[in-house]
């Protein structure tokens, strides 16, 4: 055991390839984080999720806004982190507008959620189990990593191709190429997708921070009336706070008609418009005969994403539920896949779903199902989902 664990350990890369990380771990980095949504499959056998309406007391509690501080900001700390390091260390001399502007996107999301939300917006926040804190802050670190290094401009080979094997020499079968071909272009109807995915980016932002906006005004709303009204004497709560573990039920009205968890499936169309906006970063690191005003004359394989000397970056090994979307973007003729954006939308629904699904059973279970109206947790109309 000692010998496995010593084994183990001396595998692992040197901290600061993790912290700011190679072409080598990046592809690590990718192809173990594209097999997030399997770990998931223990959030849909059990509903401890002790955070939120979930919360219990625990000796390992966190108190809940420091608690949720600590965890969504994580992310952005570590992606301004390697932004601001790894490009000067592969000698790149500014990244691209459109990286800096999917950047900027990821930024100002987690700007509401680790700051705005909890200590502006939030009537109250339960306490945190610690090892919800934990484990969301290794989420956070995990996208933010890829993202990161995506957005410097690292890129890898997948197995299966990323695109179809070439029939003829005139089809186009690697990113690299259908990059140059469509550079010429990129002012034209090759930003078509990138620009829908901006808007559906602010969109769903946008619904996302209405819908739970209104979550909040119903608690505060309700909290008011029950502490306006004459009321047998009570333990007063822990905390003081008249909001704490006040609930109510959203109203079949707007955006809550149909489903009970519509800031999270705004979240998703957020971050699927940020999947189609990454269409339009630039591969940093291509050779400097692409992008030459971006670029320092630095030509070492480094520089160029192809890892350290002697060898290239390991392929990713495709996640099954990866492979139809690698796929239709390769008969997309995408020009460079968005790959890291896009594991992110798909891990990002496979954390989330669980919990919008127990949290239905929640609501029934202390409003009951005639109040809840049919309504799925974010499909809609949909009792199990």
């Amino acid at each position: 055991m000692g010998s496995f664990l010593s084994t183990t350990f001396d595998s692992l890369p040197p901290l600061q390839d993790l912290l700011l990380p190679t072409p080598g771990v990046y592809a690590t980095l990718l192809n173990i984080w594209q097999w997030f949504p399997l770990f998931t499959t223990i959030q849909w056998l059990t509903s401890w999720h002790p955070a939120g309406k979930g919360s219990v007391q625990s000796h390992f509690n966190i108190p809940g806004r420091i608690g949720w501080f600590i965890m969504e900001i994580t992310g952005p700390i570590n992606l301004v982190f390697i932004l601001y390091n790894l490009p000067a260390k592969l000698n790149i001399q500014t990244l691209p507008l459109p990286n800096k502007l999917v950047a900027s996107l990821y930024l100002i999301h987690y700007a509401n959620r680790a700051i705005v939300s909890p200590f502006f917006a939030a009537p109250s926040m339960s306490p945190m189990h610690v090892f919800i804190v934990v484990s969301a802050m290794f989420f956070n670190w995990f996208n933010s990593s890829c993202l990161a290094c995506w957005l410097v401009g690292y890129n890898v080979s997948t197995i299966p191709g990323v695109y179809p094997n070439p029939s003829s020499p005139s089809l186009i079968t690697t990113p690299e190429q259908i990059f140059e071909e469509n550079l010429a272009g990129k002012v034209g109807t090759s930003l078509l997708l990138p620009s829908l995915g901006l808007l559906l980016f602010i969109v769903g932002m946008a619904g996302n921070i209405y819908a739970e906006r209104t979550l909040f005004s119903l608690r505060r709303n309700e909290a008011d009336k029950k502490h306006s009204q004459p009321q047998p004497k009570q333990q007063p709560s822990g905390n003081g706070n008249k909001y704490s573990k006040v609930y109510i039920i959203p109203p079949k009205t707007g955006l809550f008609t149909s489903i009970l968890y519509p800031h999270y499936a705004l979240e998703w169309l957020e971050w699927t418009g940020f999947a189609l906006a990454g269409l339009a970063v630039f591969p940093a690191l291509s050779p400097p005969s692409l992008l030459p005003d971006v670029l320092s004359p630095s030509t070492s394989p480094l520089a160029l994403g192809l890892g350290a000397p002697g060898g290239s970056s390991p392929p990713l090994r495709l996640a099954p539920w990866l492979v139809p979307v690698v796929w239709a973007a390769g008969k997309l003729r995408v020009p460079v896949l968005p790959l890291p954006a896009i594991v992110f939308v798909v891990n990002a629904v496979a954390n989330m779903l669980p919990h919008a699904r127990w949290g239905r059973k929640w609501y029934v279970g202390k409003f009951g199902e005639e109040e809840v109206g049919g309504r799925g947790a974010v499909v809609p109309f949909c009792s199990w989902m």
